[in-house]
């Protein structure tokens, strides 16, 4: 159970930000225990691939603040959020040996299948909900909206790690917060319409 939870978190933290749970994962797989790589996921340690994550991160967190490139931004990032999240959820699924999880252990597509689909629908969340915030706030909201995202992704990262009995509170409130920014979503596009000429 704690290693899908550890993978459905870090998967929700990848569809906010692709960049930081692979960061939180190479970082932790060098420092501690709390991260044991499987074969074949060495290359998420390894230094030179950290620094790469590391630019990538920086060059994302730059493109995300600023309002119409962040659209553009979303729409690259529709294949690389999900490809993070397949990666960071197989990657930690070495975790599964705790859960004793022979399923997941002879059936390693079903965790990137999970982890694509969390990160994807987060994605599509926020790529759906950003252009509507940046047009309601005249572009304003989008360096708040993307911070809140990237220390969203961050807390969830960490605690997708070490406290993943949580990710279940985490994804109760993301919910919730994902039902609350649709009904703005819809409530913002019909007042547009309604001011639209017919």
């Amino acid at each position: 159970m704690f290693a899908a939870l550890t993978g459905l978190g870090l998967s929700t933290a990848a569809g906010l930000n692709a960049y930081i749970p692979l960061l939180v994962v190479g970082v932790l797989a060098n420092f501690t225990d709390a991260v044991r790589l499987p074969d074949g996921y060495d290359w998420l340690s390894n230094w030179g691939v950290i620094c790469v994550i590391a630019v990538l991160l920086a060059a994302e967190v730059v493109l995300d603040k600023v309002p119409a490139v962040d659209t553009v931004n979303d729409m690259i990032q529709t294949v690389v959020r999900p490809a993070s999240g397949g990666v960071v959820f197989s990657a930690t699924n070495a975790a599964a040996e705790f859960d004793q999880s022979t399923w997941m252990a002879e059936n390693p597509w079903a965790g990137w299948l999970l982890g694509i689909l969390v990160a994807l629908a987060v994605h599509t969340l926020k790529a759906t909900a950003r252009p509507v915030l940046n047009a309601g706030t005249a572009g304003a909201g989008a360096p708040v909206a993307s911070t809140v995202e990237d220390v969203g992704s961050l807390g969830m990262s960490l605690v997708a790690v070490f406290l993943p009995i949580l990710v279940i509170v985490a994804l109760a409130l993301l919910a919730l917060l994902a039902w609350w920014a649709l009904r703005k979503v819809r409530r913002l596009r019909a007042r547009h319409r309604s001011r639209s000429p017919g």
